[in-house]
């Protein structure tokens, strides 16, 4: 089974991270091909942010290797629905993976996130899947995306004592029953929360790893009929030419 991961930003140290947590919840005989944009932010943390990194994940998908399933591996998923347009495979964005999950262990869930101006983004996602009422809070930590990778002279990262007080305050406040990690960055961080926590601690990016093993196992595929069939053939301008169909 070949899985196409793709990091909608452009820092090649987080697609790398990305890829070694992906192929770690990966099955035996699961492929992982990382890859990113060759345009747009080192990383994502607003609405301008997600909507050049939504252009980037178009064009990975335009031209991407031979693949059975693609993931989406950040939290604002973004592009999701025009990578679904461009490929029959199926395709998970890493929020709505770890939105499903934690509803199967937990009757409520809050989100710990990274910086507090994104939590509408995450809000907004759990509206449109329809998982607002299973959402108990989204907590912003503000901490910069590229900022997670910082680590001590241990090696142990720096923004794990902060992001484990904000998701213990999350339990408490939101009367959770489990914490979803709202940033791709934070994957490795999950065995050790959900250790210190005591409670189940969902990472996006392996979630949807099982999951699109999952839907490739049922020999599930997007479906062709309606809004996901394939883009109308016509010519793009500028820049965006090399996109055309």
């Amino acid at each position: 089974m070949n899985l196409l991961l793709i990091n909608p930003n452009t820092t090649q140290r987080m697609t790398d991270a990305l890829a070694t947590a992906a192929r770690a919840a990966a099955a035996p005989g699961t492929c992982i091909t990382a890859c990113q944009p060759s345009f747009g932010p080192a990383s994502i943390e607003g609405f301008f942010d997600e909507t050049i990194a939504a252009a980037g994940v178009a064009e990975q998908m335009r031209h991407a290797p031979a693949h059975d399933a693609v993931l989406i591996a950040c939290f604002g998923d973004p592009g999701l629905d025009a990578a679904r347009e461009a490929t029959r495979a199926p395709v998970l964005g890493i929020a709505e993976a770890a939105f499903h999950a934690a509803s199967f262990v937990s009757t409520g869930f809050s989100v710990v996130t990274t910086m507090t101006r994104t939590c509408v983004i995450a809000e907004h996602l759990l509206h449109k899947y329809g998982f607002e009422r299973r959402c108990r809070g989204v907590h912003g930590t503000d901490i910069p995306v590229l900022a997670l990778e910082h680590c001590d002279a241990q090696g142990q990262p720096l923004c794990l004592p902060q992001i484990e007080a904000a998701a213990r305050a999350a339990l408490a406040q939101d009367r959770s029953g489990a914490i979803v990690l709202g940033c791709a960055g934070m994957a490795g961080l999950c065995a050790a929360l959900q250790v210190r926590l005591g409670v189940p601690v969902i990472d996006g990016v392996s979630a949807a790893v099982k999951l699109a093993e999952a839907l490739v196992g049922l020999k599930l595929t997007t479906s062709a009929v309606g809004d996901y069939a394939l883009p109308l053939p016509k010519p793009y301008a500028g820049w965006a030419q090399p996109l055309s169909w």
